[in-house]
């Protein structure tokens, strides 16, 4: 595990991958003595699932009130059954949006792919974790490594922590009233906005929603960008910004800003895979370095700028997340955590990143180039039938 930063009223650590991750997860929820929340993309019925709900269920036993939320898509594979045990020591558990009916998705697209993306989790309201982690043992079988997947997250003491509790709890208010679970809650408190702090804090809590919250992480790392003045390095599994993301990242290597990312290597969905190797010609002539991580599947979506602003979450810099999911990341600006996180990523570079320079890139043959052009083809053409359109979209 990290080291743990002071930052004004905050305490933040840096943990990375599943092996940090877990066990401090499941050491504070065992130290829990109120209320826990915990919202998740994906909770598998595997090892670390096993880990994690039967440590939710030590909590609900003991008193503590335990509410779980899982996207009803995300989640799909967690069995009835293990819904059924959590419930009977007395976890909440609701599902965000299960209608997975292929005849939903004909009636409307968009409102199908709005998807509960945030990982988070929120422990007496003076303890919350936040990052790109799901609840799923990350180690592949298909992939020939002992190595997790390569991820992060934050864990955070102090003012922060409070205002994630407040922000998870208005949303299972609400998923509770769309679900017509009505008990315990009341329509005041879904009406109350939680507290927030701005982007401008030292460390900030931002969320992606379709509500008023629509641009605020990609109006953060734009922000970022802009402002860089030494270097700009992003992490991103599923990179496939928009114009206007793109040509920030241009116009900061053309001033002199070094620019580096490292992206998925390993193919884990082919469409998106391909369409962000569209992308390279550009940001090669631009002089931005590409790294695609080889070691294993690359899950995180975390940057540092300067070695002064972080942002470590759950959201991917591709439309699905800045225009469709619900997300939610941190941004510290700290050179103490900045510099772990850009070390750690700068590490991972070193031993596992694959350098795709021009001359590499061009041995390519014309059979993969139309491949990747295609495949951005196709992926732009299904954001425009979502009613996407503009600087954001593709």
């Amino acid at each position: 595990m990290g080291k743990t930063h002071q930052i004004a009223e905050n305490q933040v650590t840096l943990l990375q991958n599943s092996v940090e991750y877990f066990p401090q997860l499941c050491a504070d929820i065992d130290a829990a003595r109120h209320s826990i929340y915990l919202e998740t993309y994906t909770f598998a019925a595997d090892r670390v699932g096993h880990m994690v709900a039967d440590a939710l269920q030590r909590a609900a036993l003991r008193g503590v009130r335990v509410r779980l939320l899982v996207d009803g898509f995300g989640s799909s594979g967690l069995p009835n059954s293990w819904v059924e045990n959590l419930r009977a020591a007395g976890v909440e558990v609701q599902w965000f949006r299960r209608e997975i009916s292929p005849f939903t998705f004909r009636r409307n697209r968009k409102r199908r792919l709005l998807r509960l993306h945030r990982k988070l989790v929120a422990i007496d309201s003076t303890v919350a974790f936040i990052g790109g982690i799901n609840v799923i043992d990350d180690v592949p079988e298909r992939v020939d490594s002992s190595l997790p997947r390569l991820d992060y997250a934050a864990r955070i003491q102090g003012s922060v922590a409070t205002e994630i509790r407040s922000t998870m709890r208005h949303l299972w208010g609400v998923v509770s009233w769309a679900n017509f679970h009505k008990r315990g809650e009341n329509l005041g408190h879904l009406l109350h906005r939680p507290a927030e702090h701005t982007a401008l804090s030292n460390v900030a809590f931002l969320r992606r929603d379709n509500l008023r919250h629509r641009r605020d992480i990609e109006n953060a790392y734009l922000n970022a960008i802009a402002d860089a003045r030494q270097e700009i390095l992003i992490a991103n599994a599923y990179f496939l910004p928009g114009g206007l993301f793109r040509r920030a990242l241009i116009n900061a290597a053309q001033r002199g800003v070094r620019v580096v990312l490292l992206l998925q290597g390993k193919v884990e969905y082919r469409l998106q895979h391909y369409a962000t190797q569209a992308l390279y010609d550009q940001l090669l002539a631009a002089g931005i370095e590409l790294y695609e991580y080889q070691a294993n599947y690359m899950h995180a979506k975390v940057a540092v700028v300067d070695g002064q602003w972080a942002t470590v979450g759950s959201s991917n810099i591709d439309p699905f997340s800045l225009l469709l999911g619900r997300e939610a990341n941190l941004v510290v600006k700290d050179a103490g955590f900045a510099g772990e996180l850009r070390q750690s990523l700068f590490d991972a570079i070193a031993q596992d990143g694959l350098c795709i320079d021009v001359m590499h890139w061009k041995k390519l043959g014309i059979a993969k180039r139309m491949l990747t052009r295609f495949s951005y083809a196709l992926l732009r053409l299904m954001v425009g039938m979502l009613g996407y359109r503009g600087q954001s979209a593709l």
